[in-house]
């Protein structure tokens, strides 16, 4: 659990501030320290608990090599998540969030392979072979894409978890992940219903210092867990490697018991 001075590291941020308290969500009382000048303010022990609970578990979702989406299109988070998500070479959703990424992800993998086929078509030299008039429309095509998936493209199966900044803003990409059960990471503030996320993380999710204070923490917990993954597949590494002459033996014994086999049947 983080100590004190996490959860002052908390408070410089700016973490507790919620929303107006006229704007609330009742479901979020429990993680409400106080009202001050008609603002809810959140109770940093319990936003410094969750997240370290948060955390364990990113780590332990890396570790296994699953992906963890991280989705954030508000402005002040957009820039901060794609950073962050970037240095833990995860995919990122931070444009506009597109119907059916989760529960239609057939099709958005076509429309990844289509940019593929693009830069190929550069590269062997089919688009110089195209109008002035097609080249450039390839190259709108190319640009939008990018634009909105070129940061999932790596991603050829549904994510391991999703981590949603300001889960009002990204319903939609909640209801699919529900409709999934993909489990949902989420900065949670006092306007939001913590009830349909499964490890809330109660905090600002307005401020930027807020939003980066929390994703540092998220994305050092993911690189954690990626780096435990490659430290155990490096200590397989030897024992692969002692084990596969034995392999060869046996694939050799059964080689030369086929080639017996043949010679006595001829």
């Amino acid at each position: 659990m983080a100590n004190k001075t996490e959860v002052k590291d908390l408070l410089d941020a700016g973490v507790h501030f919620g929303h107006l308290t006229r704007k609330w969500n009742p479901n979020m009382a429990p993680y409400i320290y106080m009202e001050r000048n008609g603002i809810h303010i959140l109770n940093l022990y319990k936003t410094a608990a969750k997240l370290e609970e948060a955390n364990e578990a990113l780590k332990k979702i890396a570790a296994s090599g699953r992906k963890i989406l991280f989705v954030a299109t508000k402005k002040q988070a957009k820039d901060i998540v794609a950073e962050k998500a970037g240095n833990a070479n995860m995919p990122y959703i931070t444009e506009r969030w597109p119907g059916g990424m989760l529960t239609n992800f057939v099709t958005i993998r076509k429309a990844v392979k289509k940019m593929a086929s693009i830069d190929r078509m550069k590269q062997d030299g089919t688009f110089n072979t195209l109008s002035k008039k097609e080249r450039l429309q390839v190259d709108r095509l190319r640009a939008k894409l990018e634009k909105n998936l070129g940061s999932i493209s790596d991603m050829s199966r549904l994510p391991g978890a999703l981590f949603i900044v300001d889960t009002t803003r990204e319903h939609i990409a909640v209801k699919e992940a529900q409709k999934l059960n993909i489990p949902i990471f989420a900065m949670v503030d006092t306007n939001s219903d913590p009830r349909e996320i499964d490890y809330v993380i109660p905090s600002n999710d307005d401020a930027s210092k807020s939003i980066d204070k929390i994703m540092t923490s998220v994305s050092e917990a993911v690189i954690e867990g990626l780096a435990e993954r490659k430290s155990g597949k490096e200590d397989d590494a030897p024992k692969a490697a002692k084990a596969a002459p034995d392999t060869k033996k046996e694939e050799a014994k059964a080689v030369a018991v086929e080639a017996a086999a043949t010679k006595e049947e001829e």
